[in-house]
C-alpha cells in the first residue's frame, strides 16, 4: 500500500457544506423576518454567496481576520435590503443563528459514508484538514456522524495558519506524525487543498465536484467520492 496517511478536507468534500448552508440561509432569512426588507429573497441569497466566496478566499490567504469575515459576510447582503439599519451587533446575531442552523445539519456529499467505511476497513490513518471554525466543525462532525473515522482533527485555528500555507501543512504533518512520502491530500478546492498540498510535497486527489479545469496538475482527479476507492 503506497499511502498510509490520508489528509482529507471536510467542507464540501465529505460534508455538504453548500447544500446545508442553502437550507440554513433560508431558515435564517425567515427567523429574522427579512422579507420586510427584501421584496425578492433571491437578492439577499445571491449577495450572500458572492460575499461568502470572496471572503473565504481572502481568509484562506490570510488577508482578512475571522471577526471581519463573520461580520462582513452578512453586512454585504443585508446592505442590499431596503430600510434596514445594518449594525455590527445585528450581523453578529445573524451569524450566530446561521451557524447554529448550519452546524446541526447532517447532510453529507453522496458516497461520503461509503468511502469512509471503505478507507477505515483498508487500514488508512485519516486526518481531517480544515480551515473551518473550531466550535462549528466539531458540531458538524457530530451531526453527520463522521467524527469517529478520523485519527486527528487538524484545524487552521489550531495551526495558526490556513490552508494552503506551508505553515498549515507543516503543522498537520507534525500533529499526525505522517510521512510526506506516504501521505496524500484529498479535497475539492484547487487552491487551498490541492495547490497547498502540492507545495508541501504531498500527492493529491482533486474531488472535482464543481467541474473546474485544474490550472495545476493533481496526482489524481475524480468526479465522485466513490471513484477514490479505485485509487486507494
Amino acid at each position: 500500500m503506497k499511502y498510509k496517511d490520508l489528509f482529507i478536507d471536510f467542507d464540501d468534500t465529505l460534508y455538504d457544506t453548500y447544500g446545508n448552508a442553502v437550507i440554513s440561509l433560508r431558515e435564517t432569512f425567515e427567523a429574522f423576518r427579512l422579507e420586510r426588507f427584501f421584496a425578492d429573497p433571491q437578492v439577499f441569497y445571491d449577495a450572500y454567496w458572492a460575499a461568502n466566496i470572496d471572503l473565504w478566499t481572502r481568509y484562506s490567504k490570510g488577508e482578512i481576520t475571522r471577526p471581519y469575515l463573520i461580520v462582513e459576510r452578512f453586512r454585504r447582503p443585508l446592505s442590499a435590503g431596503q430600510g434596514l439599519d445594518v449594525t455590527e451587533p445585528f450581523c453578529l446575531e445573524m451569524s450566530d443563528k446561521f451557524l447554529e442552523f448550519c452546524s446541526s445539519k447532517p447532510g453529507v456529499v453522496e458516497g461520503a459514508h461509503e468511502l469512509m467505511d471503505y478507507l477505515k476497513h483498508q487500514g488508512y490513518r485519516m486526518h481531517m484538514c480544515s480551515n473551518g471554525f473550531h466550535e462549528v466543525q466539531y458540531k458538524k462532525l457530530a451531526a453527520c456522524g463522521l467524527k469517529d473515522y478520523f485519527d486527528t482533527i487538524i484545524l487552521s485555528e489550531d495551526a495558526g495558519a490556513n490552508k494552503p500555507s506551508m505553515q498549515y501543512f507543516d503543522y498537520a504533518l507534525r500533529q499526525s506524525c505522517a510521512d510526506i512520502a506516504t501521505t496524500i491530500m484529498i479535497g475539492d478546492n484547487l487552491q487551498t487543498d490541492i495547490m497547498g498540498a502540492n507545495r508541501a510535497g504531498l500527492d493529491t486527489i482533486l474531488f472535482n465536484r464543481w467541474g473546474i479545469e485544474p490550472s495545476s496538475v493533481p496526482t489524481y482527479t475524480v468526479e465522485t467520492l466513490r471513484d477514490i476507492m479505485k485509487i486507494l
